[in-house]
């Protein structure tokens, strides 16, 4: 049997779990990162490198398990070509909305048009018992 991995989705602060929240919810189904840190770990709660058919357990930002997806699909994308998909699935209005945020929580990086992200598609499979 396959171990389960892990995912916890970050917000503003350890408080927000709104991105969890969209996931439980159905509005959110799709996650990017930068091609370097996707296929990187990043800790206990989070395993990094998830590949189609992974079954993940993702956190809050306290820890706690709140639900099961399934990996759908990962697929590269540019930064000046995000698919409807994507930005739809990662719960943005337009492609113009995703390079904003994206922009203001990496400052750090050179988000250029051809700049590459990693995108993964899931589903929701089930809710993490209430403890």
């Amino acid at each position: 049997m396959t171990k389960r991995k892990k995912l916890t989705f970050h917000g503003v602060d350890e408080n927000d779990d709104s991105l969890v929240r969209d996931v439980i919810a159905g509005r959110k189904t799709v996650t990017a990162d930068t091609v370097e840190d996707y296929h990187r770990g990043y800790g206990e709660l989070g395993d990094g490198g998830y590949l189609v058919g992974d079954i993940i357990d993702v956190h809050d930002l306290k820890g706690r398990p709140r639900c099961t997806i399934r990996a759908l699909e990962v697929r590269v994308i540019r930064f000046g070509d995000i698919p409807e998909d994507v930005w739809r699935g990662e719960t943005f209005s337009s492609a113009e909305q995703f390079r904003e945020v994206h922009i203001r929580c990496l400052p750090h990086l050179d988000l250029h048009d051809g700049f590459e992200f990693v995108t993964l598609h899931f589903e929701l499979l089930a809710l993490a018992p209430s403890p």
